[in-house]
């Protein structure tokens, strides 16, 4: 606090600061926001194998497949979990089907014709199914944009008003 000579109110009130935030502080919330996103960025890409280029075998997709693949006779349990007959029985045609060089969109038609279109866990992504995909990333993208508005407007206010004299 400076005081400038013969004024008493520059002794009690500090000089405004600026309302420009330093170039410093600019940086570290840059980090603090990018630093995390790179990060989950790179570890989901090694997690899913996006660098490895071998081909899979038919026993792998049929295991892939049967993750994806709803068991005729259990409620939300997928082909791979369940032992009752009929998911063995699914199994073992999604096996054979893959053995044949089918693609798996074909082997998924297949299924969808003949158990329909609940055979699959997953909705498909198209007509108004598609929503089931999109409400929640626009849902969860409004929220945490609104949480960071809110911090954000609660920073600029604090630094705004600096710091007070105690009274």
């Amino acid at each position: 606090m400076t005081v400038a000579s013969g004024s008493s109110r520059a002794r009690w009130f500090p000089r405004r600061r600026s309302l420009r935030r330093p170039v410093l502080g600019r940086r570290r919330w840059l980090l603090g926001v990018l630093g995390p996103v790179v990060v989950a960025g790179v570890a989901l890409a090694i997690g899913s194998g996006l660098g490895h280029s071998a081909p899979q075998t038919p026993a792998q997709r049929a295991g892939s497949l049967d993750a994806q693949i709803r068991c005729p006779s259990c409620t939300d349990v997928s082909v791979a979990d369940s032992s009752a007959p009929q998911a063995v029985a699914v199994a073992r045609e999604v096996l054979h089907e893959t053995r044949a060089g089918w693609s798996d969109q074909r082997i998924e038609d297949a299924l969808v014709a003949r158990y329909g279109p609940s055979i699959l866990l997953r909705p498909p992504a198209r007509g108004l199914t598609i929503l089931v995909w999109i409400v929640p990333a626009v849902v969860a993208t409004v929220g945490f944009g609104a949480v960071g508005l809110v911090f954000w407007r609660r920073g600029r206010a604090f630094h705004a008003f600096g710091t007070r004299p105690l009274q």
